[in-house]
């Protein structure tokens, strides 16, 4: 056996970035397949988005057990395990010809993607110097953020080209030559390895199955809400009035029973962190905010633009490539501009670009709209790797799993819970501003009744009578009204995107860098 060398960073940052980016592309891919799922496997589209959900549930009730993970088993055979699981239930998806089947395998699937995320944050934390952490967030940025914005694209070419099991097919050449890659390149620091060996030993003797219980009955049914809450129109449906009741006494469990427990299984201790705790409530905004724009944007494109669903997804593509260009260069100048400054800088711009994007009316162009985005990539890619990078700056690398399991963890919620907000406003908001237009549209009202009689003549014109032309036109005006009000919800959802974001800036004030440290990091491996 010849002398061990040091691996290659890169090597370790490539082998690592394979199965976080296919698990982020993965909770998105899917949707743009249910039409042909439906088809196939004789399912309702009410039942079809169980195959998104029991992947997202499955992923959130994983990632906090990270660093319980990590200490009893290591986190690179966690990785390894969890790829490997990722990749057989990608497999078995593919197979899948009933829908129970599917959902099943998909819920395999995001058991397996839960602790890729975290893994990987924590192995390059401890694989880069500190002066070079803000590059491996940066490349953590690019796999976490693109992935949810290449996947319908990527779905949506491998669907119309081939058939919608290569969407999972796709996961297992890359997943194997990521297994290999890991398996050659990506070993423990000796510190972290002694660290987590003595706290498994400690965890061992005091397990702490209660914790484990409620965080998955706490977080499993309060994914479940922000998922299916909208549907079931909330708190009007005693089934999630039960699950909800359900997840907030679970959730209140977890929380005693953690800071109490003498080896928790979910360290919650380290939101005492006043840097840790602020990094991740902003990211968590971030998140939430990232996925409310990402899912009003294409519904205004179609809906009130008259869009084709590939020209939406197009629209959408600049701002990830904006993100692709500008996440490096944040990364190397996060050490010679304050990232305070950075984060307020890409909160400020973030409102600024909700503030336009209230301004969208149905005479906005593609260009328009496009500008905007190009502004908000900027924006994003100003506010995750600062984050990402100070709020672990201060965390010992053996905490680092658990520390980046809740981070993880915050921001998945953080997206589900925008989502489940502004997805509830948008229908609410429109039915009131329709109704109070309705309001002032009195057949009395001189504008009102030229406005009709102009639609009148003009159907009259084309060989309708008087009476189908009168109903056509009160039709026709109220299909205006609607339009109309969807834009003024649309308006009101982007102004409060803005007005919310806002709203964590005094948190960057708890955004200190820790004093530089001199710490090194190794890494081995048998050459």
């Amino acid at each position: 056996m010849s002398s061990p060398k040091p691996v290659n960073k890169w090597l370790v940052t490539v082998s690592i970035t394979f199965g976080t980016l296919m698990g982020a592309i993965d909770a998105s891919i899917v949707n743009v397949a249910v039409p042909h799922l439906t088809g196939s496997l004789g399912a309702t589209i009410e039942q079809i988005t169980w195959v998104t959900t029991g992947f997202v549930i499955a992923t959130v009730m994983v990632m906090p057990l990270t660093g319980f993970l990590a200490r009893l088993f290591g986190q690179k055979r966690v990785y390894m395990s969890c790829l490997v699981l990722f990749v057989v239930g990608s497999t078995l998806c593919g197979f899948a010809r009933s829908l129970p089947l599917l959902v099943f395998f998909r819920i395999l699937q995001g058991l397996g993607a839960g602790a890729l995320q975290p893994t990987e944050q924590a192995i390059l934390r401890q694989t880069f110097p500190p002066k070079e952490q803000g590059m491996a967030m940066a490349v953590f940025g690019m796999a976490v953020v693109l992935g949810p914005a290449f996947g319908p694209t990527l779905g949506g070419y491998i669907v119309d080209n081939y058939s919608w099991p290569w969407i999972f097919f796709i996961n297992i050449p890359v997943g194997v030559i990521s297994l290999i890659m890991v398996s050659r390149f990506v070993h423990e620091p000796e510190d972290v390895r002694a660290a987590m060996h003595q706290m498994a030993e400690r965890q061992r003797k005091n397990m702490d199955w209660g914790g484990i219980a409620m965080l998955i009955v706490g977080v499993g049914t309060m994914q479940y809400v922000l998922e299916e809450g909208n549907r079931n129109d909330w708190f009007e449906s005693g089934e999630i009035k039960i699950i909800m009741l359900i997840s907030v006494v679970s959730l209140i469990g977890l929380v005693i029973r953690e800071l109490s427990a003498r080896v928790p299984a979910v360290d919650l201790s380290l939101f005492r962190d006043v840097v840790f705790a602020s990094g991740t409530m902003i990211g968590a905004v971030m998140f939430a905010m990232l996925m409310a724009v990402t899912f009003l944007l294409p519904l205004f494109m179609q809906l009130l633009l008259g869009f084709s669903a590939t020209q939406a997804g197009l629209a959408l593509m600049p701002r990830s490539l904006t993100m692709l260009v500008v996440m490096p260069i944040v990364g190397r100048i996060y050490n010679k501009v304050s990232p305070r400054l950075v984060v307020a800088f890409g909160i400020l711009l973030f409102a600024y670009t909700a503030w336009l994007m209230g301004h969208y009316t149905l005479a906005s162009s593609a260009g328009d709209i496009v500008r905007v985005l190009i502004l908000q990539g900027v924006a994003f890619s100003c506010l995750f790797i600062p984050l990402t990078t100070m709020a672990l700056s201060s965390i010992p690398r053996h905490r680092l799993s658990d520390a980046t399991g809740l981070n993880s963890l915050l921001r998945q919620i953080g997206g589900s819970v925008g989502l489940a907000i502004f997805a509830t406003m948008m229908g609410r908001w429109a039915t009131s501003a329709r109704g109070g237009m309705l309001a002032n549209l009195s057949p009395a009202r001189p504008a009102v009744a030229a406005r009709v009689a102009s639609m009148e003549t003009m159907l009259k014109g084309r060989g309708l009578d008087p009476a189908a032309a009168h109903v056509r036109a009160a039709g026709m005006l109220d299909g205006l009204v609607r339009q109309q009000a969807l834009v003024l919800s649309f308006e009101r959802l982007f102004y409060l995107a803005g007005i919310l974001f806002l709203c964590v800036l005094p948190l960057v004030f708890f955004l200190k860098m820790p004093p530089p440290s001199a710490e090194k990091i190794e890494i081995h491996v048998e050459m």
